[in-house]
């Protein structure tokens, strides 16, 4: 008797997880993972095309947070599943670049610090009992509560960083360039191009040191965790 209840509930329970997976931004998300696959497998063939696939898919990144809010379908995975795509697609955009340009630690580094600052932030948020990575009224850094408190800014700083990776992939001539030499020689010509590569670079400069900060602050806050757990020991 006891089973068949049993089976009941959890029959029951299907539908409701299916509808969590089937949420209208959980759908863009997908649609996101799907636009990166193409876009990566063309990253060498067709430059453009991949460029317009890889920037689409980073735009939606608004949507299904816009679509998150307008239907009332917020959800613990559909927030998992959007920072472990945008993560995803930076870290695999930085490898490719790392292949084309000089020297290539330069783009790995950046990968191994975007990934750790994110999950420090992540993992400090659940240590500190917070709903939000994003909940930093607490921090003593200016720079870390305006990115976070500040839409537009972060949202330039983010824009900026992407912008900055595809032109930096559209510029590349061959797959050895000197990348010192190659945004010297951009920035120096009077076009657009450069006017929009100086706009992007101030940006990428505040979200790197945005991350620096965030990594910081998320392994005090791992420590402290540490330190009071030993203090409450008897």
């Amino acid at each position: 008797m006891m089973q068949v209840k049993m089976g009941k509930k959890e029959e029951r329970a299907r539908p409701e997880k299916l509808s969590v997976y089937l949420y209208i931004p959980n759908i863009v998300g997908y649609m996101r993972v799907l636009l990166n696959c193409v876009a990566f497998a063309v990253c060498f063939s067709n430059k453009t095309l991949f460029s317009l696939l890889y920037f689409f898919s980073f735009c939606c990144d608004a949507v299904d947070g816009w679509c998150a809010r307008r239907f009332n379908q917020v959800s613990t995975f559909g927030a998992v599943l959007d920072m472990v795509t945008d993560r995803v697609s930076t870290a695999c955009l930085l490898v490719v670049l790392s292949q084309v340009y000089r020297p290539s630690l330069v783009f790995l580094s950046l990968l191994a610090l975007d990934i750790a600052s994110h999950w420090l932030q992540m993992y400090s948020t659940f240590l500190a009992g917070k709903s939000s990575h994003k909940d930093v009224k607490d921090s003593t850094s200016w720079l870390f509560r305006l990115y976070y408190g500040n839409r537009i800014f972060m949202c330039y700083c983010c824009v900026s960083c992407e912008v900055l990776y595809i032109i930096l992939l559209l510029i590349a001539k061959n797959q050895t360039e000197n990348l010192l030499n190659i945004v010297v020689a951009t920035l120096t010509q009077i076009t657009p191009l450069s006017f929009l590569l100086a706009l992007t670079l101030f940006g990428w400069s505040m979200k790197q040191t945005v991350n620096i900060i965030q990594m910081k602050t998320a392994a005090d806050v791992c420590v402290l965790y540490d330190i009071e757990k030993q203090h409450k020991k008897p």
